[in-house]
């Protein structure tokens, strides 16, 4: 694990700081308007394809915005953030254009940001740099930052799927959190098959700002999220992580998949998201000392969440 001082990403109760918590991540998978900044209606693109999913079900308002369009989908367009007057913006905007985009949701106080544009610190020097930058903004606005590089956000109460995956989930009392936004996929149309529904999923991505302890603090105080499970290539701060957990999983049970076992894995992690897998050691103490129970596949993850469910 990454990140083990005792002391660091808490305050003085123990709590994480900065954005997140539990109440502050309620609104992310509650919004009542959603703008998709880079909406298309061109075959093929991120921005249609999520566009044409928060259309299909989404309980609450959604405003395209693209000022190169009048209209997206037979929905009007606006040009700018600003102009959309909502309380969560997907970005799907090409990589140069992200910081910039995420400082107007930020001057326009739209507290929640999903950024599903790739092209940051999985890519390289300058991807890293144009991540840091990323994560100032957010820091100076006190945003709610899931990504980049994020498949997206979906929720089964308000019928949102904020991502450009294919399908959302059957409703149920399990969230899912995953660095990989084809686990995702796969686990979304496995759950199917398994009879397994999701209360709220999200794509990690890089983890700019929100990893996976805001979400497991969130879950643990959400009472309809029975049980917590993800899929993790790496843990931004362990310390962080194994306190959060241990208040958590006595009450909500916590089960995740831990990529990178082999060399071969940790590597793959790495080139996906930028993630350094860490020790297989430590992570298995500090999983212990959470109280958090490891699958080995995705066949176990959905046992246990079936059995912890129930």
């Amino acid at each position: 694990m990454s990140g083990e001082t005792p002391d660091s990403g808490a305050d003085a109760s123990g709590g994480l700081d900065g954005p997140g918590g539990s109440a502050a991540l309620a609104s992310l998978f509650a919004p009542e308007r959603v703008a998709v900044v880079g909406a298309t209606d061109r075959d093929g693109s991120v921005g249609r394809a999520v566009t044409e999913n928060l259309l299909a079900e989404f309980d609450g308002a959604v405003v395209p915005v693209n000022p190169s369009r009048d209209e997206v989908l037979g929905v009007s367009c606006v040009g700018t953030v600003a102009e959309a007057d909502v309380d969560m913006a997907v970005v799907a905007v090409p990589p140069a254009a992200v910081v910039d985009v995420v400082r107007e949701c930020g001057e326009a106080a739209v507290r929640n940001v999903v950024v599903l544009t790739a092209g940051f610190g999985e890519t390289g020097a300058e991807g890293a740099d144009r991540e840091q930058q990323l994560r100032s903004v957010a820091d100076e606005y006190d945003l709610n930052l899931v990504g980049p590089n994020s498949l997206g956000v979906m929720s089964s109460p308000r019928g949102l799927n904020a991502t450009f995956g294919p399908d959302a989930p059957p409703a149920g009392g399990v969230s899912f959190m995953s660095q990989s936004g084809a686990f995702v996929t796969a686990v979304v149309d496995w759950a199917k098959d398994e009879g397994i529904g999701f209360k709220d999923v999200v794509s990690l991505g890089n983890k700019a700002v929100l990893d996976e302890s805001d979400f497991v603090e969130a879950w643990g105080d959400d009472d309809a999220t029975d049980v917590v499970i993800g899929y993790l290539e790496g843990i931004s701060d362990g310390g962080a992580f194994i306190r959060t957990a241990r208040r958590v999983t006595p009450e909500t049970p916590v089960v995740v998949v831990k990529s990178g076992r082999t060399d071969a894995g940790a590597r793959a992690a790495s080139s996906h998201t930028g993630t350094i897998a860490g020790s297989e050691q430590a992570y298995e103490a500090g999983l212990d000392q959470a109280g958090v129970l490891r699958a080995d596949s995705v066949q176990e993850l959905f046992d246990a969440a079936r059995i912890l469910e129930g």
